[in-house]
């Protein structure tokens, strides 16, 4: 009976990190933006995540996501930007969507 329930513990615990990261983070993004955008996007211009964050509004960034260019978009602000992965894209995304120019946030990178 322990060894039962400590393995449904276990298996509780382990899911319980697994679905929290299937989620996408603003905090997470602007990691990513830290790590793999800043340098590029410096050379043209954009000094920090807020300031190509507010390069949109919120509904735009979100007609961007939906269409699936949010790649291409960071490209265009950042020529010098290698594309990201597809893991990161998400939450880029929400980090750019949450300090957007209508969102009244702004980042501290």
């Amino acid at each position: 009976m322990k060894k039962l329930l400590g393995a449904i513990f276990i298996a509780l615990l382990g899911l319980s990190f697994v679905s929290t990261s299937a989620f996408a983070d603003s905090t997470m993004g602007q990691k990513v933006y830290v790590r793999m955008l800043k340098r590029a996007c410096m050379k043209n211009g954009i000094a920090n995540g807020g300031v190509m964050a507010k390069k949109h509004t919120q509904e735009q960034w979100q007609s961007i996501e939906k269409a699936g260019k949010l790649n291409a978009e960071i490209k265009k602000l950042c020529p010098k930007a290698r594309p990201l992965r597809k893991r990161y894209l998400k939450d880029v995304y929400d980090f750019l969507y949450n300090f957007a120019s209508d969102s009244g946030n702004v980042p501290s990178c």
